[in-house]
């Protein structure tokens, strides 16, 4: 799959089959779309294409909007690169691009430079200044400009709807279970490993400091997660607690993950962390040798919970 940080750069000998839109998250609503672009365009002899914007609209828009992201854009291009699309265009969304008029949306963007052949899109799907056009317009451009239009039926998109409210409330709430449930995936944070306070090691649970440097991905709620990542090409387990460790007075959140079974220096390393279940609340202890105790706790519910994927 190729990327396209602009519509103006994109570059292909043959038309294209477009769909357009967030799709944050990439779930399971998003994947019966952009499976369906995918095969479209193989049976027809197309490009399949998805168009995106970023920033989000919203934070563009909406100066005080607080919008946080199912997906980091890496995040997103993995998904869809996983699904089979041909090309991921992210088209730098400003004020000025809002302004464009729907004919110049469509005739400068979509015709004359991502080619398009054929637009599968949803039937609520508006565009242009002020988002005055309508999928009836995108028709009627479609026979002047030669292209057609596959409308996305509103119980497709209701489910897609759906599920990114529900991810978005689920992890808000912590609910890991419900939130893997409509992403068709364990919900995955991306992060460098930084030094922090080495508290951990104190009580012999030494832990790597996440660092997510996009400031617009969604955290889950705080609390204890078991969590899976790769380490030198080698899956393993931890338990990532997120919060401010109130227990040491802590008051900035912090993403601190326990491996089990490895010793490796992270220091430096970029990480995806992939959250499988939720384990408990944050919470306050008296003194270290308590929260040591139920960090024990912790490992032990962890172990068996592997155990039990095996």
């Amino acid at each position: 799959m190729e990327q396209y940080t602009t519509t103006s750069k994109f570059k292909s000998n043959t038309q294209s089959v477009i769909t357009i839109g967030t799709f944050d998250g990439v779930h399971i609503g998003h994947r019966t779309i952009v499976e369906r672009l995918v095969a479209t365009a193989k049976e027809e002899g197309l490009v399949s294409v998805l168009l995106t914007f970023f920033p989000h609209p919203r934070m563009v828009l909406q100066k005080n909007s607080d919008i946080k992201l199912i997906n980091t854009l890496a995040e997103k291009k993995q998904r869809l690169e996983d699904i089979g699309l041909d090309y991921f265009v992210v088209e730098p969304f400003t004020y000025e691009f809002s302004r464009l008029s729907a004919l110049e949306y469509v005739r400068d963007i979509l015709v004359d430079q991502l080619k398009a052949k054929k637009i599968i899109i949803g039937y609520d799907h508006r565009f242009g200044r002020n988002r005055n056009a309508n999928i009836q317009d995108l028709k009627k451009y479609g026979k002047e400009y030669g292209f057609e239009v596959e409308e996305i039926s509103a119980q497709q998109l209701g489910e897609v709807a759906v599920s990114s409210t529900k991810i978005r409330t689920a992890l808000a709430k912590g609910d890991i279970s419900t939130a893997n449930k409509y992403l068709g995936y364990a919900f995955t944070l991306t992060g460098t490993v930084i030094k922090g306070k080495a508290l951990g090691r104190t009580i012999s649970y030494p832990t790597a400091n996440i660092q997510v440097a996009e400031t617009y991905k969604l955290i889950p709620r705080k609390g204890v997660y078991i969590v899976q990542a790769q380490i030198n090409n080698t899956l393993t387990f931890g338990i990532t607690s997120i919060g401010t460790n109130p227990t040491v007075g802590g008051t900035s959140k912090t993403i601190e993950t326990f491996f089990l079974d490895t010793q490796t220096d992270l220091y430096g390393m970029s990480l995806q962390l992939h959250f499988l279940k939720h384990i408990r609340e944050e919470a306050t202890f008296k003194n270290l040798e308590t929260l040591k105790k139920a960090i024990q706790k912790d490992e032990a519910f962890a172990r068996d919970y592997i155990q039990s994927l095996a």
